[in-house]
């Protein structure tokens, strides 16, 4: 697989980051991005191998191409350059939702295989510049194939996985993902944002510790690029979100209750679940 060429469409930190991956193990990896001071901060860096070519040549020349886009930009993107495509090209993409994606690609798709696959990795940052491979080191890669996709395809994106250092390579319909993608991914970034959005927080930053630091990681997110998720995602998002106003006003209602026995059971199954995922 090192013999191919490697396209990355939208070079910033997830892209960047696979691009870097690829290039550190003598893949031969290009990329393109609307932002020009990407491409040549990424070629300064040498983290890709573009010269002067057009971006139409690099499509044409790419036996695997990867876009690290925003949802609403993907199928756009594949129904506008398809007729650049290389027969035996195969596409995926990182995108966080897949249901509104990978079915109207493979639709329009003339050549080429569409693989939609999701690594489960990330920063509070954007951009090129912090491109950094080890995001994915230990971190989960969700591959996401239908009835239409090869078996030789699903062992490339594995093969692209294990050379990025993902601990965990796992395969699940495009239900599957967007219900638990919902649970493990949109629904904490949920709760962040709520609790930020709870009251001004401004005084509050000489007192905090650790614990609200930690539950608010996620809450410096990306207006643009989350507002497309959960609405993306909004059948199981909002199921979710339901179920969870339920636990926690189970909750409240034992504190206000004063019923100190199930307070301890909620806290020891929280403890042992949890508990589970330091194993």
């Amino acid at each position: 697989m090192k013999e191919l060429n490697y396209l990355i469409v939208g070079l910033g930190l997830i892209g960047g980051s696979i691009a870097k991956g690829l290039t550190k193990t003598n893949h031969n990896v290009y990329a393109i991005d609307i932002n020009k001071e990407s491409i040549n901060y990424a070629k300064d860096e040498k983290i890709i191998l573009n010269t002067n070519e057009s971006n139409e040549e690099l499509i044409k020349n790419a036996d695997i191409i990867i876009l690290c886009l925003y949802p609403s930009m993907v199928f756009n993107w594949v129904n506008e350059n398809k007729h650049l495509f290389k027969e035996s090209v195969l596409l995926s993409d990182v995108t966080g939702v897949k249901k509104e994606i990978v079915t109207k690609i493979q639709n329009v798709l003339e050549k080429g295989e569409f693989l939609a696959m999701h690594p489960m990795a990330g920063r509070e940052v954007s951009g090129v510049q912090y491109a950094n491979e080890n995001i994915f080191l230990g971190a989960n890669l969700i591959i996401v194939p239908t009835e239409k996709n090869t078996s030789s395809s699903i062992e490339k994106i594995k093969y692209i996985g294990e050379i990025l250092s993902f601990k965990n390579i796992e395969i699940l319909s495009i239900d599957e993902h967007d219900k638990m993608i919902s649970y493990l991914s949109q629904l904490p970034h949920a709760i962040a944002v709520a609790l930020m959005c709870d009251r001004n927080n401004d005084h509050l930053i000489r007192y905090t510790g650790d614990s609200f630091r930690d539950l608010t990681r996620i809450a410096k997110i990306n207006a643009s690029l989350w507002s497309e998720l959960f609405i993306a995602n909004k059948e199981h998002l909002v199921l979710d979100i339901d179920s969870f106003i339920a636990t926690l006003s189970k909750l409240k209602n034992n504190i206000d209750e004063e019923n100190v026995e199930a307070l301890k059971e909620m806290f020891s199954i929280s403890k042992e679940r949890r508990t589970n995922f330091d194993k």
